[in-house]
């Protein structure tokens, strides 16, 4: 009796031993499966921060370009155009304004754009929350009809 005691003993403390075993098993491999998975996430994340980056270049790369555009346009518009008479002074006007804006995005770029509009939001906030509304109200209307 004492031995199939002793067998059952065994037998028990086999089973306590094997799930300890497996348990401490199961806890390595979610702590490697956890592991992994924050390594794959900050890589996603660097990932989406180059993409982000690569992506803000091109932007700034593409209004220099529209920036360069406006002012050659400008100039054509200066050498083609009458120097003199009210078509001469409404040409002129047009040609600034595109030197202007085509300078002022070559400078400035994608952040800059982004500030000025900032800072142009909080000194006027009534006519930007109107502005806004404005526009989300004929955008509704466009995408209803």
């Amino acid at each position: 009796m004492a031995t199939v005691t002793n067998q059952i003993q065994n037998v028990k403390d086999k089973a306590k031993d094997t799930a300890s075993n497996v348990a401490d098993r199961a806890k390595d491999v979610a702590s490697n499966v956890a592991d992994r998975a924050g390594d794959m996430a900050h890589k996603a994340a660097d990932k989406a921060g180059q993409f982000a980056h690569v992506a803000g270049e091109k932007a700034d790369h593409a209004l220099e370009s529209v920036g360069s555009g406006m002012k050659s346009f400008a100039g054509t518009i200066r050498e083609n155009t009458p120097d003199k008479g009210m078509f001469g002074g409404a040409s002129e006007s047009v040609a600034g304004a595109l030197e202007s804006g085509g300078r002022y995005l070559e400078e400035k770029g994608l952040s800059g754009i982004g500030s000025d509009v900032t800072d142009l939001i909080k000194r006027n906030p009534v006519p930007a929350v109107l502005l806004a509304l404005g526009l989300g109200y004929l955008i509704a209307r466009s995408t209803r009809s």
